[in-house]
């Protein structure tokens, strides 16, 4: 194992920040996981991925929340730490509905704590966070592809607006203190040990059991659904090509592939081997209709291409799901986010 200074990876019991520790520790890198084991979804899944990680060499959790601003920039300095990759968040666009202020704690305070102590560390040389494409608001099916550079002025939900808050404050801190950043805009992220209040997920719970599914939107709802190797692809490419200059750097990391709500319906009813009992809704407040991402940015930066397409990734899904769950009690989600 290398003796080159750790990087910190928040979220890391989280699906996204779980998969990038891994992939940070299979090249060799010492990683610092930092998650505070929420229960905004079973806390179980969150404890089987860190235990994943436990058993690898040169990994080490710490048991924190990221909005305490002194146990952060005690954590940073103490590591030495130089790049981090901020994935912690309060996600889920109707959580926000009912549950607003975690948003102000979990996303902004947060993302502020962590800009604080990335500022004051010596030769910091990058942070990496996570927006997401809720901030690009609503648009239609058709409307065409998400721009980096498209106008974020009109979010559809408080989720949305938090993870714009967390770009403007690191605009404001590359200005400021010349801290490299790259925030990157996820799109759907889909697979294996995936977040149980996404569709596919709470789908497939539903299906097995033998209970129907909602379908908001009257099923004309579309998503730039991406699979989880393919963002980490993104993210561990990001992090390894700092911005040279301040200026704010904002890249979309999708699969530029959107598929409509009922042909992923069909894909992971073919994965499972079954088929759902369907009952219509109209749209839910803070949803969008249609979410498709132009990565030619982060292509030309990291050559970043996704290489599964839906019906493998879904299939990888169904052979995990069923791995997982024959010795756990399938969870029930309630809120379901697409």
């Amino acid at each position: 194992m290398t003796d080159k200074l750790p990087t910190i990876v928040t979220g890391a019991a989280g699906f996204i920040g779980h998969a990038t520790a891994h992939r940070l520790l299979d090249r060799g890198d010492r990683v610092i996981g930092v998650d505070n084991f929420n229960d905004y979804y079973d806390p179980s899944l969150k404890e089987a991925r860190a235990a994943t990680l436990a058993a690898r060499d040169g990994f080490s959790m710490e048991r924190m929340d990221i909005a305490n601003v002194d146990a952060v920039a005690k954590l940073v300095r103490k590591s030495g730490a130089v790049r981090i990759v901020h994935l912690a968040a309060q996600a889920g666009v109707r959580y926000s509905i009912d549950n607003p202020f975690a948003y102000e704690r979990s996303n902004m305070r947060g993302h502020l704590a962590i800009l604080e102590a990335a500022r004051h560390q010596p030769d910091f040389e990058h942070l990496v966070y996570a927006s997401s494409s809720s901030v690009y608001g609503d648009r239609p099916a058709n409307g065409g592809a998400f721009r980096e550079t498209d106008p974020c002025d009109q979010p559809v939900s408080l989720y949305a607006a938090s993870k714009k808050s967390c770009e403007l404050m690191s605009a404001a801190y590359s200005r400021l203190y010349k801290i490299p950043q790259s925030g990157l805009r996820f799109f759907t992220v889909y697979g294996p040990w995936g977040r149980p209040d996404m569709a596919y997920f709470s789908f497939t719970n539903k299906i097995l059991a033998g209970q129907p599914i909602e379908i908001y939107g009257e099923g004309k709802m579309a998503r730039d659904f991406t699979y989880i190797d393919d963002i980490v692809d993104g993210i561990v490419g990001t992090l390894d090509n700092p911005p040279a200059g301040t200026d704010p750097r904002i890249l979309n990391i999708g699969d530029n592939h959107p598929v409509g709500l009922m042909d992923m319906v069909a894909t992971l009813e073919n994965a499972i081997g079954r088929k759902a009992e369907k009952i219509m809704r109209p749209m839910q407040p803070g949803d969008v209709t249609a979410t498709y991402a132009d990565i030619s940015a982060l292509n030309q930066l990291t050559g970043y291409k996704p290489k599964v397409m839906l019906a493998e990734g879904l299939g990888r899904f169904a052979e995990w799901y069923h791995d997982y769950f024959q010795t756990t009690a399938i969870p029930r989600a309630e809120a379901i986010t697409i």
